[in-house]
């Protein structure tokens, strides 16, 4: 049986991810925060899937809640002339009845964020592309993009096979173990007419590193 752990989390205190909720609960309101957390997430995954959207980031200052939705597309959430915001706004307001405020902002480099890539991986698999075209279009773009490594695995009913398989694809480097490697990971599933088709996509791009003023901060030397 494999021990196989999730390189996002995996990585947390090197790379930002702790940061997706960043809010200190009051004794006792914990469970309901989180709470509140997951159903913020699930109203954008559930009617906004064509922004496909990478991160949500939620700061709770005082009473006051801030939603930072980061995405591909992110005019299919703000709507023309920003007007959807404020519908936005207000259905999470009923939801959680409480002040909220939504900014909207768009991926630096989609072709090094593994979220946007796998979803465009699944929207073409969902159309009947070819999925080894698929794959290494994909592996191509990640490359050109400037990134050192990248490995993508498909499994299930592939081509609508009858018995299941999986098919990977790999260049360059991507070192799993090494904590200071910034790896982007994402697992997801695309929905056919013969079944689940399962991808798995990590690009590798570069290392995080230190810089030498917060080395000498954690050590207590001054400058």
């Amino acid at each position: 049986m494999g021990q196989k752990v999730d390189p996002n989390r995996w990585r947390m205190g090197e790379n930002d991810l702790w940061a997706d909720s960043n809010w200190m609960p009051k004794k006792g309101c914990y469970a309901n925060l989180i709470g509140e957390d997951r159903k913020i997430r699930n109203y954008f995954k559930v009617n906004f899937k064509s922004a496909i959207i990478s991160r949500i980031v939620i700061e709770r200052p005082g009473d006051f809640v801030n939603v930072k939705v980061v995405c591909a597309r992110p005019g299919v959430i703000i709507g023309k002339k920003g007007g959807d915001v404020s519908e936005i706004k207000s259905a999470l307001r009923r939801l959680l009845q409480s002040n909220i405020h939504v900014s909207v902002e768009e991926v630096k480099k989609p072709e090094l964020d593994a979220k946007v890539v796998a979803a465009n991986m699944v929207q073409q698999i969902e159309k009947r592309s070819p999925y080894r075209k698929v794959m290494k279009r994909a592996v191509q773009n990640i490359m050109r993009a400037g990134a050192k490594g990248v490995r993508v695995e498909m499994s299930g009913r592939l081509a609508g096979a009858e018995i299941a398989r999986s098919e990977k694809h790999r260049e360059g480097r991507v070192p799993l173990q090494t904590m200071r490697a910034d790896i982007s990971y994402c697992s997801i599933q695309a929905y056919t007419t013969y079944g689940i088709i399962g991808i798995k996509l990590w690009i590798y791009r570069g290392d995080f590193y230190k810089s030498k003023s917060t080395n000498d901060q954690l050590s207590g030397v001054s400058q």
